[in-house]
């Protein structure tokens, strides 16, 4: 049988986890919306005598099982990035580690065995015709896991959906698989109040025809969009997307017309939303996924022409510096892809770096 007919094959779901871990060894868990959470409870189920096992990952949409109080002798939380259900608690209970980092050097911890990987346990769809499968809605550090890890297990999920640019992975690169079809997680559009539905406006008034974007995820970022409808020939180069940007593609605002880099494409690393949004990134020709490392490197950031980054922030001295990955002492998020945005907009020819919050 060849691997395509395996990785196929829905009854060939028994993954032997002692075939590929050892207690001590360090795991990636798969990101933002495809968090392979069959995979993680089939690992529990059958830990057996294991023990210390390293996980790393950045924001997971999930129930983040292996961060729980009782499962803290079975893993250990390294987060490169702090959120998600129960790893904010892992990490300030002194059961985790966030170790900080840009977005855009991730991919090296990996790849330059920084942080070596033993296995990458990731959600894909299932494979092609010509035996690839799509990392779908999560590129961004996924794809550098996969090829720095020592094995690669895969949940194969029919609902994941198959995006363009660099998102795919061979069936040859898969080392094991479970076939489950999950629903990704979905985040309706948040709420705008008053205040927040001014700063949109004010936003908005900031951004010129032709512009290309970078947009955060939050209600200051959403409310931005939904003041762009009278705007032209916008572009999209940005770490995320979510619904916002639908109704400006689709309305033609958003066309990446007059982009500099990867003109006529909108070019994002992963995408977190409702399943609208999943169904319209399924297939779409006019956006690519593309790794962090890419997307998020300031230097190719700054060959976009009036490049725009609009992120929040905690709060803002007097000093113009900016907080946005702590409050006090305490770790809230953590370093994230804004200051690579910032960095990049900053270098931009016409580029600018807008930080929106609240007075």
């Amino acid at each position: 049988m060849s691997a395509k007919n395996e990785v196929n094959d829905a009854e060939n779901n028994n993954i032997h986890w002692d075939d590929y871990l050892k207690s001590g060894n360090r795991i990636f868990i798969g990101s933002n919306a495809a968090v392979p959470n069959a995979l993680i409870d089939d690992l529990i189920a059958k830990s057996n005598d294991l023990h210390d096992i390293e996980t790393v990952h950045i924001l997971t949409f999930s129930e983040n099982v292996w961060a729980k109080p009782e499962h803290k002798d079975l893993f250990k939380v390294n987060s490169l990035f702090i959120g998600g259900k129960n790893i904010r608690e892992a990490i300030a209970e002194g059961r985790g580690d966030y170790t900080p980092c840009f977005v855009s050097d991730i991919p090296r911890l990996f790849t330059e065995n920084i942080l070596p990987l033993d296995a990458a346990l990731i959600m894909v769809s299932p494979p092609d015709e010509y035996g690839y499968c799509s990392l779908g809605v999560s590129v961004d550090i996924v794809s550098a896991a996969v090829k720095a890890a020592r094995y690669v297990i895969a949940q194969v999920n029919p609902k994941m959906p198959r995006t363009n640019g660099h998102s795919f992975v061979h069936v040859n690169q898969i080392h094991a698989w479970m076939h489950t079809s999950q629903d990704l997680p979905q985040i309706t559009p948040p709420k705008i109040d008053k205040r927040t539905e001014q700063i949109g406006q004010y936003v908005a008034m900031l951004i010129e025809n032709g512009d290309t974007l970078q947009i955060g995820i939050g209600k200051i970022p959403e409310a931005v969009l939904r003041y762009l409808g009278n705007h032209k020939d916008l572009g999209i180069h940005s770490e995320m997307i979510s619904d916002g940007v639908i109704d400006l593609m689709l309305k033609g605002v958003i066309n990446n017309r007059r982009k500099t880099y990867h003109k006529g494409k909108a070019v994002v690393t992963y995408c977190i939303g409702s399943q609208k949004l999943y169904d319209f990134v399924d297939g779409n020709p006019h956006i690519e996924f593309y790794p962090s490392e890419h997307v998020n490197s300031p230097d190719k950031i700054a060959k976009n022409d009036n490049m725009v980054s609009i992120n929040s922030a905690i709060e803002v001295d007097l000093t113009g510096q900016v907080v946005a990955d702590s409050i006090g002492y305490q770790f809230y998020s953590g370093i994230g892809g804004q200051v690579d945005f910032v960095r990049g907009a900053s270098l931009s020819k016409g580029g600018k770096a807008i930080i929106a919050l609240p007075s």
